[in-house]
């Protein structure tokens, strides 16, 4: 499969992830009886405003004629993937458990993969409109005026993830485990000064990073590609440093779709 253009994709992918947030929020704003939760084999819950995103993502990205893997797609056997040297991985809405509360802590995730890597990125947040973006030009962030959906006339400001002074780890909101507190502790450690840990959703846990607001983002605790790629994507153009809980490189489109765990550091 022939590689496709950085340039002629981000426009397009931006704007199927603002309009897929707006079809989020329609059923955000409706009364909670018309999202129809529903819940997948996992237990993990399904709206109406998962299934919306979806389509909207579907048939914007369907121009691109490159294969979408989307976690509210159909399941794409790996004989077929193998295949695929370049992919869309989406979450049409990551984070439905916090749609579900209410929180706002809830995003559109679209990653272009080549070769296994994330080479683009897009985060669009819904209720803040706040957009993030990684790509080999870059990575940075910008508020998304109601009404705008083309890419020029946004006004992008650049993002970089260092580490700070004083570290901050973000950690889940529902999924603060013991490794994940070991890995807090052991941080402790070697920082007697004191470190902040902050809790965030979805793939918001990336941005904080990726705009250096935290300096580690360990997730010891089960993920799937679709949740990560967009998020993986930002960090790497801001210069964070995202690996396997062994050091290994985090890769995408594998056999099984599972994450190992991984940890996302801001460069030294």
């Amino acid at each position: 499969m022939a590689s496709t253009n950085i340039a002629t994709l981000l426009p397009l992918a931006v704007q199927a992830a603002i309009q897929a947030g707006e079809a989020i929020m329609e059923v955000y704003n409706a009364p909670q009886a018309e999202w129809e939760v529903e819940h997948k084999a996992d237990n993990s819950p399904l709206t109406l405003a998962d299934r919306r995103s979806h389509e909207v993502i579907a048939q914007a990205l369907a121009a691109t004629k490159i294969p979408l893997l989307s976690e509210e797609g159909s399941r794409i056997p790996y004989a077929e993937r193998r295949a695929w040297s370049e992919l869309w991985i989406v979450d049409p809405l990551d984070g439905t458990k916090e749609f579900i509360k209410r929180n706002g802590e809830f995003t559109v995730n679209i990653a272009l993969v080549r070769d296994g890597n994330p080479l683009m990125g897009i985060i669009f947040v819904p209720v803040t409109r706040m957009l993030y973006v990684g790509s080999p030009d870059g990575a940075w962030r910008t508020e998304v005026p109601q009404g705008v959906y083309a890419l020029p006339h946004l006004c992008p400001t650049p993002i970089h993830a260092h580490l700070r002074s004083r570290p901050a780890v973000v950690a889940s909101r529902s999924h603060l485990n013991a490794d994940t507190e070991t890995f807090i502790h052991n941080l402790e450690q070697l920082h007697p000064e004191g470190i902040d840990v902050v809790s965030a959703g979805s793939s918001l846990k990336f941005c904080l990073v990726a705009e250096g607001k935290a300096d580690y983002y360990p997730r010891f605790a089960p993920t799937m590609e679709w949740d990560t790629a967009a998020g993986h994507a930002v960090c790497q153009a801001a210069g964070a440093i995202v690996r396997q809980a062994n050091g290994e490189p985090l890769c995408y489109n594998r056999q099984d779709l599972l994450n190992p765990y991984f940890l996302v550091k801001a460069a030294e």
